[in-house]
C-alpha cells in the first residue's frame, strides 16, 4: 500500500503527538471530553428503594430524582459525602459526579423507625 505524503505527515504528526505528550496531559485532554450525563428516577416507598442498583461509569455526572410514596425519607452514599432529605409525598433532585470507581452503598440514613435500617440499594461506578 503506498501512502501519500499528506497521509504520512498525518499518521507521523499523531504517532509524535501521543508519544511526545507527557500522561498528565493526555489526561487533562481526556478529561475536557464532556462527561455523560446518566438520569435516574428511584421511588421510595414501603421502607425500599426502586429500582436499588444504579450503574454509571466513572467521571459521569449523575443527576438523580427521588419520589417518596409514602414516608419521609433520605438517601445517603457515604464515600461520596452525599446526604439528601425525601419529604413524605415530595421528589428530590440532585447531581453528583461520580468521580472514584467501585461500589457503594446507598441507603436511607434516618433513624425514627427500625425500617430505615434495611432501606438500601447499591450505586456501581464502572472504571473508565
Amino acid at each position: 500500500m503506498k501512502l501519500s505524503r499528506r497521509h504520512l505527515a498525518l499518521l507521523l504528526t499523531g504517532a509524535a503527538t501521543s508519544l511526545l505528550l507527557p500522561p498528565l496531559i493526555r489526561r487533562v485532554f481526556a478529561q475536557d471530553q464532556a462527561p455523560n450525563r446518566p438520569e435516574f428516577s428511584l421511588v421510595a416507598r414501603n421502607y425500599r428503594y426502586n429500582p436499588d442498583r444504579l450503574e454509571v461509569t466513572q467521571d459521569d455526572l449523575v443527576r438523580l430524582t427521588i419520589r417518596s410514596e409514602d414516608f419521609t425519607y433520605s438517601f445517603a452514599i457515604d464515600e461520596y459525602r452525599i446526604v439528601r432529605r425525601v419529604p413524605a409525598g415530595e421528589t428530590t433532585t440532585f447531581e453528583f459526579h461520580a468521580d472514584r470507581a467501585g461500589t457503594f452503598r446507598f441507603y436511607s440514613n434516618l433513624t425514627g423507625e427500625g425500617d430505615h435500617a434495611d432501606m438500601q440499594g447499591q450505586l456501581i461506578v464502572r472504571a473508565r
